[in-house]
């Protein structure tokens, strides 16, 4: 089986994709993204979802799936992590990630290299709460 490493070269799309997706604050979809890059760049929303996915297989970027099913994407170094209202669909970031310490002991017991880890807490916030249903 032929591994990408992060040693192979990005293509131009991709590098542009992953420099746009950097300056994000938050994740965003793929169709965002693209409202970004065709002002920029004229790129196509398939060259968009093809950069995404080899990016998220190289272990540079990273996904997570918001309520509604859409994929939301950010850079690896925006080790973010959330607790997200299942009434309203916000979601709001956790200070810390209360799970980073159990990925160096985790890499080196299993065969297996970690690229990235998410941690995301459902349940509903409080003016959902206070809200009568």
């Amino acid at each position: 089986m032929h591994s990408m490493t992060y040693s192979a070269r990005l293509t131009r799309h991709q590098q542009t994709v992953l420099d746009v997706l950097s300056q994000q604050p938050q994740p965003v979809s793929a169709q965002a993204l693209y409202s970004v890059l065709r002002q920029q760049q004229g790129i196509g929303l398939a060259t968009v979802y093809r950069a995404l996915e080899t990016l998220k297989r190289r272990g540079l970027i990273q996904s997570r799936v918001s309520v509604n099913g859409e994929s939301l994407y950010s850079s690896v170094e925006q080790d973010q992590h959330y607790l997200t209202c299942l009434q309203c669909g916000r979601s709001f970031p956790l200070d810390y990630c209360p799970v980073h310490d159990l990925e160096i002991p985790l890499q080196h017991s299993v065969p297996f290299k970690i690229y990235y880890h998410t941690l995301e807490f459902f349940g509903l916030c409080e003016l959902c709460i206070q809200q009568p249903r």
